[in-house]
């Protein structure tokens, strides 16, 4: 939870727009570290777009997929769910003086919602009257002191260098998880309409994934948190990898079905087409996508209260997954056809199962 009162606005003031404050505010920007330097787009005084630059600095796509009520994209909501759940604590925003009020209050409301420490600064020898206006209802203070300002672009650490990335041929090969078997699965789990507690997960019916290497885990959420700026797709999929679920039962979970304490989340499935209504273990790297989730759920009530995916969202789920080269174990190579199935392991169980019934049925011979 965000704290009572969040920290003062900090207001740079560099009247001469010396180009050290930038590069220093640029070079700040460390999101593992829990620091973010957004510098706005030019040409742009809409407030969706400062929310799609804000999701690009946290090195998101800039638009959500999918429909949304009255059209709009809660691109807000997804910048802020993500700041609650990522170790994001310092946002340093660049060419504040070209802010309107609106886009100010904006920064401002999402300071208030999860508690980031909010640095503005303003390449001018003075404050605009717009930025004036909207700090009115805020607690800030001013600094024109290099020094200063660099405390609050880096915080009380010192500055971390960035990690090194991934071999490529790791983060350019599909990743083949037989968890995603059933994602596309002919099952028709419903939710429950009342208090549900399920009690953990007893695999009766199917095998348990299998568990994943800690370097495959690493990969999965380092894929999905730069594949989608979606809160609840990224939380869908990284369930998905460590339930076993198919899409509809993963569209049974609501807000409340996710225990951030216990690290668990519930999935139902009362008519008990698979293993009934359970509760799964989160993983330590999947808890930061349904932190994201529940917070975007809460802050965009018009979602239609999924927690997870919507009735809408199987295409966009199937196709992010492909973007971030995530897949389930294919037909062999003289069946493949060059696309990905996401079917294959359904339609084969359908096709031996009504082998084996016209086995049974067939007459013998007279």
């Amino acid at each position: 939870m965000p704290p009572a009162a969040p920290p003062s606005v900090a207001v740079v003031i560099d009247p001469g727009d010396d180009a050290i404050h930038t590069h220093t505010a640029l070079a700040a920007h460390h999101p593992p570290s829990g620091r973010i330097t957004l510098h706005p787009g030019p040409g742009t005084t809409s407030e969706t777009g400062l929310a799609h630059d804000l999701l690009a600095a946290l090195g998101k796509p800039p638009l959500l997929p999918g429909r949304f009520a009255a059209g709009r994209q809660p691109a807000w909501e997804a910048a802020t769910a993500w700041i609650t759940a990522l170790p994001v604590t310092r946002l340093t925003v660049l060419r504040a003086h070209r802010l309107t009020a609106r886009r100010t209050m904006r920064l401002l409301q999402m300071r208030a919602l999860t508690g980031i420490h909010l640095t503005l600064v303003c390449h001018r020898p003075r404050l605009p009257a717009a930025l004036h206006q909207a700090l009115q209802t805020a607690d800030y203070c001013v600094t024109a002191d290099f020094q200063a300002a660099r405390c609050h672009y880096y915080g009380a650490t010192a500055p971390v260098p960035p990690l090194e990335d991934e071999p490529a041929r790791l983060a350019d090969r599909w990743l083949t998880l037989p968890a995603l078997e059933r994602l596309v699965s002919y099952d028709s789990p419903a939710p429950c309409t009342g208090p549900c507690t399920p009690p953990p997960i007893v695999f009766r019916h199917r095998p348990p994934p299998a568990p994943l290497t800690e370097q495959t885990a690493r990969e999965i959420a380092r894929r999905l948190a730069i594949v989608t700026a979606h809160p609840r797709l990224a939380a869908a999929l990284a369930a998905a990898s460590f339930t076993g679920g198919s899409f509809q039962q993963l569209a049974t979970a609501r807000p409340g079905d996710y225990d951030d304490a216990a690290a668990s989340l519930a999935l139902h499935d009362r008519a008990r087409y698979t293993d009934g209504c359970a509760t799964y273990g989160v993983p330590p790297w999947a808890r930061t996508f349904l932190k994201a989730a529940v917070c975007f759920a809460r802050l965009a009530p018009g979602q239609d209260q999924h927690l997870l995916a919507g009735p809408h969202d199987r295409t966009h789920l199937l196709r992010m997954a492909e973007a971030a080269r995530l897949r389930p174990p294919q037909p062999p190579a003289g069946q493949h056809t060059g696309r990905i199935q996401w079917d294959w392991r359904e339609r084969e169980e359908a096709r031996r199962y009504d082998t084996m019934l016209t086995r049974h049925q067939t007459p013998p011979s007279p």
